[in-house]
């Protein structure tokens, strides 16, 4: 029996979560991506907060790669502003590559490292 790609997602993500925590020093930079937008937040996990957020969805008229790296630039300026420089990137169960891929290289060039 094969899994739905939701299923195999939700396994994914499950594994990742496992090994994934962000703490104050190294806070968590989690992604959710749909079908037609990116979101993503940088949490403390310890404090139980989110330091600062951003989605694609402001972006129109962009392809969703130049939406994505849009948006991590600008997560990246939030998080500069807050003080956070190094975070632990959590993928959410989705496979590094295409958007997500160019989300997080956008991120490393705007100045957040992981």
């Amino acid at each position: 029996m094969s899994l739905s790609k939701s299923a195999q997602r939700d396994r994914r993500h499950k594994r990742v979560r496992a090994k994934v925590i962000g703490s104050g020093a190294r806070p968590r930079l989690s992604i959710y991506k749909s079908n037609t937008r990116l979101t993503a937040q940088i949490i403390d996990d310890a404090k139980g907060i989110t330091i600062a957020a951003v989605s694609s969805a402001e972006e129109k008229g962009k392809t969703p790669r130049e939406r994505a790296e849009a948006a991590a630039a600008t997560l990246a300026k939030h998080a500069g502003a807050k003080g956070v420089k190094t975070v632990v990137f959590d993928r959410g169960g989705f496979q590094y590559l295409g958007t997500v891929k160019a989300f997080a290289d956008a991120a490393r060039a705007a100045g957040l490292e992981f």
